[in-house]
């Protein structure tokens, strides 16, 4: 007798969608993803519509200017035409220092920021005399990298942070990254040494 073919059985493949679903739904879970880094400032508050032109003048000795071209190089300036101090070509690493010199102005130099006395006054340090009104200009060219300014940026912060930890030290006996934010002490430090970076919209300044 012959014998008959035996027909081989079909794959059912009625669960394949959910595996798939399932195992999609573990590599996304289980997959790290590149995340996007960068500088958490909070920005300034638009100025009063009622302040007039004049209040908002700022004199030459209090600005400190850091300008970065399209082929990414740096150059500075700061005080009044008559006693300007400008350099061209520096590197992100110089900056920390300047900017430290320029906040401070421990010489009290002319064509550096003026110095006030803390109004209100200070927390434990009262009326304590304050470069307030200086502010530290970022301008930058359109075509300018993205972690040149991400350099620039974090030297800038750095200053800001050195200088509050050497008056905390030397004031309390702490580093300011010890001190609780919200205490008389760190918010002294603050008002002696305000963050103020203004990030200008980028311009063109071409590769001179």
């Amino acid at each position: 007798m012959a014998r008959k073919k035996r027909k081989v059985p079909g794959l059912n493949g009625s669960s394949l969608a959910d595996i798939s679903f399932i195992l999609l739904i573990f590599f996304l879970i289980t997959t790290s993803m590149d995340t996007d880094t960068g500088l958490v400032r909070r920005l300034p508050p638009p100025p009063d519509p009622n302040q007039l032109e004049d209040d908002v003048k700022v004199k030459g000795r209090n600005v400190f200017v850091v300008q970065v071209n399209m082929n990414n190089e740096i150059m500075y300036y700061y005080g009044d035409e008559s006693s300007r101090v400008s350099k061209a070509g520096v590197q992100v690493s110089e900056l920390r220092e300047i900017a430290k010199e320029f906040i401070s102005n421990p010489e009290n130099k002319p064509n550096m920021p003026e110095f006030h006395p803390a109004d209100p006054p200070l927390p434990i340090l009262g009326v304590y005399p304050v470069t307030k009104n200086h502010i530290i200009s970022v301008q930058t060219d359109r075509s300018t990298q993205y972690e040149v300014y991400f350099q620039i940026q974090n030297e800038l912060m750095a200053a800001y942070n050195e200088l509050r930890d050497e008056l905390a030290l030397s004031k309390f006996g702490k580093h300011y990254r010890h001190l609780d934010p919200e205490s008389d002490e760190a918010l002294a430090i603050r008002g002696v040494y305000p963050l103020k970076i203004s990030e200008a919209e980028p311009k063109k300044y071409g590769g001179n």
